[in-house]
Formats: structure tokens, C-alpha cells, sequence
């Protein structure tokens, strides 16, 4: 037997052989480099035999047949087996997990990752999406703002938080003023009451906004921070801020993946991403990037939004300003669904500008329906099984839509 480099894997002779319990026992040891946990526990050995001379044969399941990290794996599980006495010999086979079992191990990785988590003031009854793009200019914090007053508007609460610490714009859409309160060392959201439209006798909607638009003098004021000092802002946006109970908290990111991004995937792993793009075919490559840090950092994407995807004249005429199909290109690509498709109409980047969300404005222009539309969608129709809410393990899932490909 030889190891990746050609070298015999042996071990001298100390004993009788041991068992297959034996040999498992040491492999509680391997830990999975991308999941984080033993390869035991997640159900990769799938087989162990023992000669009586001490050679040993384990057979590993893979995510995929050709995970690229196979000869770590491999090197590691070796290194473990030839530990104990009375081995010779260790061979390694490969395989690859079924269905189901990579259904169990996506549960265990799911809990592991929710324990690993550092605490934050966002309690887990809380859903998180986290709305993202590839570049600038594409919209996302307009989609962020009317579709948290969209969802506010079934009266629900609905956290936002803008963590565009550059380029904060939240306060100005929603209309908000004021400096950030606080109390016993927490920091206190400002908040606003929206309309209950989906039933006129039930409960209001509340929006809880946080950004640091609220700390500095003037929104004309840059923020020539880098790297440490803004994940420490949006670590004490997370820690530091009474959120309360919410149903919902939907956070603006900044363009493109960064510090930011992945200290969100690690303080929030229970975190969706909705990724806004446009059908012009550049912002649509650029949102493929989005994507990649998702699945780097085990975040589902829960939907592609193409924002701009017509221009609505105040006659109803539509035209196709920036092209089409992107947002479906995209989605595609990245194995998501398109869910939704928000026209540009003058009243949209006018209720932007004036902090009245089309959302609340006109919710019955061709953008006000389109935001409303979305907001149901992710009440009812992609609404996370509760078998599967704060689910971070998604490698395993990504694998499952790569091999339906081939």
C-alpha cells in the first residue's frame, strides 16, 4: 500500500490486530476539513475490515466522488489508524454518500454550526436574510427597505440593519431621524409603525432600523475605516443592540464579499441570502461571486431578486432598459430560484429619495406589487421547513444540485 507520495504505509507489528470497534474509535479522530466534525460522526465510514496480520482497509464516503479534499482526508485517516497497535497496513477506499446520508449529516453539521456561534442579540426564533450583490449600483438597498416595509406591512416585526457602514443609506429610504438610544449598556433601535394592509383588524407592523447613519453628524460624513474596525462595527450592531423579538431581520450588505460578509456568515450562520442583480449581463457575472462566498461559508441562497427589470413609462409602456434575462441566468447558474422581478419606475427612486418606500406609497404600482409579491413568497412559499431553519451545512446540498447537472 502507498500513501499519496508513493510511500508504503506500514506500521511495525506490537500486538494482535485490532478490531473494527478499535479502528472507529480512532477515526472519531479524523475531523471533516469543510464540516468541522468527525468523519464518524457524520456517517463518512462506511465500511472497516481487519485482517488478522493487521491490515486494515476503511472505506470513506464522500460529499462528492471528487471532493477536492480527499487527500487530506485520506493522509489523516491513516495517520490516525497506523496509531494503533498490532497495524501493518492501511488502505483507504473512496465512495460516495448517499442521499440519505448526506441528509443526516447535513442535521449534525446544522446543530454543531448553531453551537459554535457566537452569541448576538438576534434571538434564533429570528429570520435572517441577508440582502446581497455583486456590485454597486444595482439597487439592493431599495429592495431591502421595500421589501422590509412590505413585510412589516403584514404586521409583522421586521428588523433592519444597514451594514453598509460605508455607504449607509437606510435612514434617508425609510424617512428615519434621530440618534440611536440606549439603556443599561444596550443600544435601543429607532423604530416605525407600518399599517397593518394585509388585515386592517389585526396588529401593526414594526420596523426596527439600525445604521450608521444614526451615529455620525452628517450622512455626508465618510467612514475611512477598513477590515477589523468594520466587523467590529457590525459585531456591536449584533451585540450591543436590544433587538428585541422579530420575525424577521433583513441586513444590507455592501457590495461584493469582504470583511463584512464573512464575519456575518460567522456571527449569523443561520443566515439566508437574497442576491439582487440586474439583467444587464456584467452585474449578473459579478452576482456569481455572491453566490461563491455563500457556498464558501455554508449560507443558502434563498432566491435571486433582478431588480430594474423593465423600465414601466407612466403610460404602462414597458421597455427593457438594461437588457433581459440576467436575473434568470443567474439564478440558474447558482442553482436558486428567481423570486422575483421589480420593474424601475420613477416613483420607485423618488420614494428612495424622499424615505417613502414604494412599498407603502403605491403598493399597487407595477414595483409596489412586485415587493409585495416577494414578501408573500417568503412568508408561504419559502418559508424554511422548521427541519431545516438555521441550517449552515450547506456544502452537502450544493453537492446534491452539482452531481443533478451531470
Amino acid at each position: 500500500m502507498e500513501d499519496d507520495s508513493g510511500a508504503a504505509i506500514h506500521a511495525p507489528l506490537a500486538g494482535p490486530a485490532p478490531s473494527p470497534d478499535d479502528v472507529r474509535r480512532m477515526l472519531a479522530g479524523v475531523i471533516d476539513p469543510e464540516l468541522h466534525l468527525s468523519i464518524v460522526e457524520l456517517g463518512m465510514v462506511d465500511d472497516v475490515e481487519v485482517s488478522p496480520d493487521g491490515k486494515v482497509k476503511v472505506k470513506v464516503a464522500l460529499t462528492t466522488a471528487g471532493c477536492p479534499l480527499r487527500g487530506q482526508i485520506k493522509s489523516e485517516v491513516q495517520s490516525k489508524v497506523r496509531g494503533l497497535p498490532g497495524v501493518t497496513e492501511v488502505d483507504v477506499e473512496y465512495g460516495e454518500m448517499t442521499q440519505e446520508q448526506k441528509a443526516t449529516a447535513m442535521q449534525r453539521a446544522r446543530w454543531q454550526a448553531r453551537e459554535d456561534a457566537e452569541p448576538t442579540e438576534v434571538l434564533a426564533t429570528t429570520r435572517v436574510l441577508a440582502v446581497a450583490s455583486g456590485k454597486g449600483g444595482v439597487g439592493k438597498s431599495s429592495v431591502t427597505v421595500n421589501l422590509a416595509a412590505a413585510l412589516a406591512s403584514r404586521g409583522l416585526t421586521v428588523g433592519v440593519l444597514d451594514a453598509d457602514i460605508w455607504g449607509f443609506s437606510v435612514p434617508r429610504m425609510l424617512g428615519v431621524e434621530g440618534r440611536l438610544g440606549g439603556a443599561e449598556g444596550k443600544i435601543h433601535p429607532n423604530t416605525v409603525e407600518v399599517p397593518n394592509t394585509l388585515d386592517t383588524n389585526g396588529p401593526a407592523g414594526l420596523l426596527k432600523v439600525v445604521s450608521m447613519g444614526f451615529l455620525v453628524d452628517d450622512e455626508g460624513t465618510a467612514l475611512m475605516w477598513r477590515g477589523l474596525i468594520l466587523t467590529k462595527a457590525v459585531e456591536q450592531f449584533l451585540n450591543d443592540v436590544r433587538w428585541g423579538e422579530m420575525d424577521y431581520l433583513l441586513i444590507d450588505l455592501p457590495p461584493g464579499t469582504g470583511d463584512i460578509q464573512m464575519g456575518l456568515a460567522r456571527m449569523l450562520p443561520q443566515s439566508e441570502l437574497l442576491v439582487v442583480t440586474t439583467p444587464a449581463v456584467a452585474a449578473q457575472r459579478v452576482a456569481v461571486r455572491v453566490a461563491d462566498m455563500a457556498r464558501r461559508s455554508y449560507l443558502k441562497v434563498v432566491g435571486v431578486v433582478e431588480n430594474m427589470s423593465e423600465f414601466v413609462a407612466p403610460s404602462g409602456e414597458r421597455f427593457a432598459v438594461f437588457g433581459e434575462g440576467g436575473g434568470k441566468a443567474l439564478a440558474d447558474e447558482i442553482s436558486a430560484p428567481l423570486v422575483a422581478q421589480i420593474p424601475l419606475e420613477p416613483s420607485l427612486s423618488e420614494g428612495s429619495d424622499t424615505g417613502r418606500p414604494i412599498a407603502l406609497s403605491a403598493p399597487d404600482s407595477p414595483a409596489g406589487v412586485a415587493f409585495h409579491e416577494l414578501a408573500a413568497q417568503l412568508v408561504d412559499d419559502l418559508a424554511p421547513p422548521i427541519e431545516m431553519a438555521g441550517c449552515t451545512a450547506r456544502i452537502l446540498e450544493l453537492a446534491d444540485q452539482a452531481a443533478a447537472k451531470t
